[in-house]
């Protein structure tokens, strides 16, 4: 393959921008919109299905997405997933009902599963991994941007327009998507091999997510944990779960190679990846609520007040993100970074009552420039251990694993949260004497906070025992 200068892979990667950030805009988007829709359509008990659909929908077909651009090429499966994104956008925005909102929410996801993934996928063809920290660190941005800007921006929308204008919007995205990759990504390197397409394996892994997923919903809110249902959810999710593995270890060519889950370094890279941005999902979902149940802010100006975070983690993650392709031992700045991080939720869940204004926006920031330096390591390290026929697969096995944990801990932080009969708090201000109602949100909340710190002290442990093994200069070659 002939090497693409500097300036024609920073084109690839700016055309691939725009659907990373669309992916990552509907992981929050509707977290401050929720209690409007729930008004609107007459239907609040239902609420976290429209969250819990499109995590479920997009964490089950990433697998597949890797698979499929391993085969067909990067540029056919990107527009797969922007057209089915934009399907699934259509049918929300024009839902007369709860129902066919869930069902478009599910659709919604089945496309925006694709679109981050593709991003990393498409970065490892064409930047050495050497190089990759600074262009990832690219991605990490609008990817955090976008998940800083939903509760914003679902809130100003049904503040001020609609709540469908949401979608809307992701229609308009979509068409702007297309028309930008067709003509950025036209030099991109095309790398397609005639691989086996694992069907059986798909539908295992699907039909295993969908029940577990469905059991930790519903446990606990609909059905009693060991009432018949969940427990019927829970089996079959183990018993297809095994069937999997099974498929794995017999099939021709699986849908998971397993020498890649056998390697040390993608192995730990893949956990810390998962753990890492799954607390900052749940910090983008549950901080606009905190802000609301407990301060009583509005939802317009709870998801402004994370804007502080967003910037701090995209200044920590473009800054790391040139340091770590220069540096030999390129882990300390993730490892310490990463100890800021926990030590600031730790402060934050300690005073989730009585915190000051601007002590929360200081703790926001240092909590974002702690966490900036852990995706770019991440990605560089998964992207140094496999061939380059394998990118698609191992870029999708490390994303399935981050959204299926994320769409774990929203749905047992909601749990949490649900459990302690939240109702909305007056009108306040943080570091003043809290409403019974609002007390009971703060405690709520507190566990959150704790719980998420205790995620983000996993992903430091697997960081720490990834071995620093130096970066490759130049693409890696196909395998013979």
């Amino acid at each position: 393959m002939t090497s693409l200068s500097h300036k024609e892979a920073r084109v690839i990667v700016l055309g691939m921008m725009l659907p990373v950030f669309m992916g990552s805009l509907d992981n929050t988007n509707l977290a401050t919109a929720l209690p409007t829709i729930g008004r609107d359509l007459g239907d609040s008990y239902n609420l976290s299905w429209l969250i819990t659909a499109y995590l479920l929908a997009a964490t089950a077909v990433v697998p597949l997405y890797g698979k499929i651009a391993d085969i067909y090429g990067r540029k056919v499966t990107l527009r797969i997933a922007i057209i089915i994104y934009m399907m699934g956008s259509l049918m929300c925005a024009l839902a007369p009902n709860m129902l066919v909102l869930i069902l478009g929410r599910a659709l919604h996801g089945l496309g925006g599963g694709g679109l981050a993934t593709m991003g990393s996928v498409v970065l490892g063809d064409v930047v050495a991994p050497k190089e990759r920290g600074r262009y990832y660190a690219y991605f990490a941005v609008v990817y955090t941007t976008a998940g800083a800007l939903g509760p914003a921006l679902g809130g100003f929308f049904a503040d001020h327009l609609h709540w469908s204008a949401i979608f809307w919007f992701n229609i308009l995205l979509g068409f702007v998507a297309l028309a930008v990759t067709s003509v950025l990504l036209r030099h991109l390197p095309r790398h397609e091999r005639p691989h086996r397409l694992d069907v059986i394996g798909a539908v295992l892994i699907i039909a295993a997510s969908i029940s577990f997923m469905l059991a930790i919903t519903l446990g606990g809110v609909r059905f009693p944990w060991f009432s018949p249902p969940i427990l019927a959810l829970l089996a079959a999710a183990g018993v297809v779960g095994l069937l999997f593995v099974r498929r794995l270890l017999t099939a021709p060519e699986p849908l998971i190679p397993i020498a890649i889950l056998r390697n040390r370094e993608v192995r730990y890279a893949t956990l810390a990846h998962a753990f890492g941005w799954s607390s900052i999902v749940g910090l983008n979902i549950f901080m606009p609520q905190y802000l609301q149940n407990v301060v009583g802010l509005t939802p317009t100006t709870a998801g402004l007040t994370l804007i502080i975070f967003m910037i701090a983690l995209n200044i920590s993650a473009g800054a790391s993100g040139h340091v770590l392709c220069r540096v030999v031992h390129y882990k300390t700045l993730p490892m310490v970074g990463l100890a800021v991080s926990i030590s600031a939720l730790l402060v934050l869940a300690w005073n989730v009552d009585r915190v000051s204004l601007l002590w929360f926006e200081a703790l926001l920031v240092v909590i974002g420039i702690g966490f900036g330096a852990m995706p770019s390591l991440t990605q560089v390290v998964v992207q140094n251990s496999v061939e380059r026929h394998q990118l698609g697969i191992s870029v999708g096995a490390m994303t399935f694993s981050r959204n299926l944990l994320a769409t774990f801990m929203v749905a047992v932080f909601g749990a949490i949260v649900a459990g302690f009969a939240i109702k909305a708090a007056a009108p306040g201000a943080l570091g003043g004497a809290l409403a019974q109602d609002a007390a009971l949100a703060a405690a709520a909340y507190q566990r959150v906070f704790f719980a998420t710190a205790g995620i983000m002290t996993v992903a430091l442990i697997s960081i720490i025992l990834i071995e620093e093994k130096p970066l490759q200069s130049g693409v890696a070659p196909e395998a013979k």
